[in-house]
């Protein structure tokens, strides 16, 4: 499973780059980030990471997102175009897809929205499992159902767990066999974490200073 840090912040992607297949962004995650030149910021991420790299468009209309898809796509060849899962957003999928442009379709929240993406040919669909949850959805539920219709048809698609809360959501997703999870740098930070393994360094630690 690949996995991405959610996050714009250049500091947090050279703390993990070690750890991370690449690193997907989003306007808020920009605008958070301070920076003013996004294609710059975008530029100077694909150079920290070696895997892709999610940007995406701002853009409303069909014509506005195959433009902006371009535009970024030129920035780095490891820039993977991220487009809504809407009409317009599929419509433009296909159109990058088929010029051999990488795509992620971001904010899924049904089976039927990834399964049009595959058949556009997106690269990524990014089910959002907390915002489902948050909703009083099963969020999980709609990664093993996207998960097995890819499987069952042969899309060469990946389920890119998105909207990631917390240490189940990880594991669950690495269970049901996401190809993919993005999320952010505190998530990730747990990740290395347990109290057992903590304490036993201590234990440890304590042991060999007692010695005699």
């Amino acid at each position: 499973m690949e996995i991405f840090l959610d996050t714009a912040d250049i500091d947090d992607i050279e703390l993990y780059k070690d750890f991370i297949d690449g690193v997907t962004t989003n306007p808020s995650l920009a605008a958070k980030s301070g920076a003013k030149d996004f294609e710059g910021l975008i530029k100077k991420i694909c150079k920290t990471v070696s895997g892709p790299v999610s940007a995406e468009v701002v853009s409303e209309t069909y014509d506005g997102m195959l433009a902006e898809g371009k535009r970024l796509a030129k920035i780095h060849s490891a820039v993977c175009v991220k487009l809504p899962c809407t009409f317009d957003g599929l419509r433009v999928c296909k159109a990058l897809s088929a010029d051999g442009i990488s795509t992620n379709l971001t904010l899924c929240f049904s089976p039927t929205q990834g399964l049009l993406a595959a058949k556009c040919g997106a690269t990524y669909v990014s089910p959002f499992i907390g915002r489902l949850d948050d909703i009083g959805h099963d969020g999980m539920a709609l990664i093993e159902e996207l998960v097995d219709v890819f499987d069952v048809h042969g899309y060469e698609t990946k389920v890119l767990a998105a909207s990631v809360r917390n240490l189940q959501h990880v594991i669950q997703s690495a269970m049901i066999g996401a190809g993919a999870i993005t999320m952010p740098p505190k998530i990730l930070a747990q990740c290395f974490d347990h109290p057992l393994t903590t304490k036993g360094l201590e234990i440890f630690a304590k042991d060999w200073k007692g010695r005699k």
